[in-house]
């Protein structure tokens, strides 16, 4: 049941556009999400700053070092951000990005079916939580009796997703 705010509800077609992580180093954190992850560098402003995409959009993530260069991650137990969610097309390329990841040596937090969605989490060289994830199509949501979202949290077979568009 959606809980009623009193608020006007936003408008659906707003989305999250862009996130800026602060780091500790430039080169190491465009060595993970270009050289792993895949994607394309936009601009860079010296060793302060660069902005990252897919498909040559202006950013998809911005990374800085104004704040953090040299920093070390936020300590445990700290607010701050829990992760970011890069969503991909399909089941094929959260495929090709865990063939990346595995190639590339990058320990992984976990991995998990949602119902809605696929995700796999890890950790970025600054400590960023990192969710990889595809949404399955809304007709294959799973639902309540009465129609309401009931997302699961269960383990996701990464053979099986590794089989995907393999070959």
């Amino acid at each position: 049941m959606k809980e009623k705010t009193g608020f006007k509800p936003l408008d659906p077609r707003v989305g999250i556009g862009h996130v800026h992580l602060k780091v500790a180093d430039l080169d190491r954190a465009l060595n993970f999400y270009c050289g792993v992850l895949g994607f394309e560098l936009q601009q860079r402003f010296g060793t302060q700053a660069a902005f990252i995409s897919a498909g040559g959009y202006h950013h998809h993530i911005g990374l800085n070092t104004w704040e953090s260069k040299g920093g070390s991650p936020p300590p445990p137990r700290s607010t701050g951000l829990y992760h970011l969610a890069i969503l991909y097309p399909n089941r094929a390329t959260l495929a090709d990005a865990l063939r990346r990841l595995i190639a590339a040596g990058v320990e992984l937090e976990g991995a998990a079916d949602h119902g809605v969605s696929e995700a796999i989490y890890l950790r970025d060289p600054d400590g960023n939580g990192v969710e990889l994830y595809r949404d399955r199509v809304p007709a294959d949501w799973p639902r309540t009796p009465a129609g309401e979202l009931a997302m699961f949290t269960r383990m996701l077979d990464l053979d099986a997703l590794l089989a995907e568009g393999a070959g």
